[in-house]
């Protein structure tokens, strides 16, 4: 039985239709892609996913629970955390600071201070410099501060919405690194990319979206040999 399944989704910003009738499954400890170019409805997905949006129509059923109507901080707390698009860590507070506020929702300070732990392990640059506003750190660096800031929630499924961007091409392949690694420890993994050669080299599975639907489905292998996604995607 699939962990999260999004059913004929439809939102709308105002009167644009930004996705239409989307519906894809993630089972649980797979990492899915989703792909598309940018207007796709990638992120709007996510952020519906993660209750910021609320959908004209549709359900999204997360371990046998319809969601679309809670709230954010309620889908958190049921295990779903975003690692947002840009990152948006909190600037002027520290490193510290940031993955305190990801831990918000967790009140047993034993299991807390574990994941202090497993963050710091996962990103030790983020250890050298927990006392450093976050502002001040590089683009690679601020993203797996995000990274850490989501996995402080201890998520169940995690949702990355374009890890990648804005990053040097070592930051990308160490990123793609930290996914795998992620996901092979237990985390469920719905990844938002526009690099799709890499997200399709990772996935168990992937979805092809263009303005707002899904136009193929398939296995990252699958989509990564289609002939259209190659011309469209890799320029083949």
């Amino acid at each position: 039985m699939a962990m999260l399944e999004v059913k004929d989704l439809h939102v709308n910003y105002g009167v644009i239709q930004a996705v239409k009738g989307v519906s894809f499954e993630i089972n649980k400890g797979e990492i899915v892609s989703l792909i598309g170019a940018n207007g796709a409805g990638k992120s709007t997905i996510v952020k519906t996913i993660s209750g910021l949006l609320k959908p004209k129509e549709g359900t999204i059923v997360y371990q046998d629970q319809e969601i679309q109507k809670m709230k954010a901080p309620q889908i958190v707390a049921a295990g779903i955390s975003q690692v947002a698009e840009g990152r948006h860590i909190f600037s002027g507070m520290t490193v510290l600071e940031n993955l305190q506020m990801g831990a918000f929702l967790q009140h047993n300070r034993t299991e807390t201070l574990a994941t202090y732990k497993e963050v710091f392990e996962r990103f030790p640059i983020l250890k050298q410099r927990q006392n450093q506003d976050a502002a001040t750190l590089s683009g690679g660096e601020q993203q797996m501060l995000a990274m850490g800031r989501a996995l402080m929630a201890r998520p169940k499924l995690l949702l990355l919405d374009e890890p990648s961007m804005g990053l040097s091409p070592l930051f990308i392949q160490e990123i793609f690194t930290i996914i795998q690694e992620l996901n092979k420890k237990g985390t469920t993994i719905l990844l938002i990319e526009q690099n799709a050669k890499q997200a399709l080299a990772i996935a168990d599975r992937g979805y092809v979206l263009a303005t707002g639907n899904v136009q193929l489905t398939g296995t990252g292998a699958e989509l990564l040999a289609n002939p259209d996604v190659q011309r469209v995607y890799f320029g083949g």
